[in-house]
């Protein structure tokens, strides 16, 4: 077995942890403003696409990430941060309360602000890692 076929599954778990104790954070911090929509859990999609876009982004600039680092990252810390099934979950909870408009509402903020949080960090790094022309 490869040092690293050893220690990279391991990596990814501790991202993982990290990434779901972050979300779980955020969900204690908002709870407290949350007006109706779960604004902990519509964050963390958000900002865990935003920072996706980034490490996309940062991939396709060579090697400034490992191939490792990026999946620790994303896989890892990304994919323990964000929350689709929470999301699936809370919205089915609007639906079955019978609160169509805020089950929608709740579902389209998630779907369209995360895309764009995705945009967002691929565009920032582009801007960042502009080829200077010469």
């Amino acid at each position: 077995m490869n040092y690293n076929s050893f220690l990279i599954p391991i990596a990814i778990g501790l991202a993982g942890f990290v990434g779901t104790l972050f979300r779980y954070g955020l969900s204690l911090a908002y709870q407290k403003y949350s007006l109706t929509l779960p604004i902990g859990t519509l964050f963390a999609n958000i900002a865990g696409c935003f920072i996706i876009g980034f490490i996309s982004a940062i991939a396709e600039q060579g090697e400034i990430l490992s191939p490792e680092m990026r999946i620790i990252l994303a896989t890892g810390f990304c994919g323990g941060f964000t929350t689709m099934s929470s999301m699936i979950y809370e919205t089915t909870q609007f639906l079955r309360d019978g609160e169509l408009f805020y089950a929608s509402l709740y579902f389209s903020l998630t779907i369209t602000l995360s895309f764009f949080a995705f945009i967002l960090g691929f565009i920032i790094v582009k801007l960042i890692f502009k080829p200077i022309e010469v």
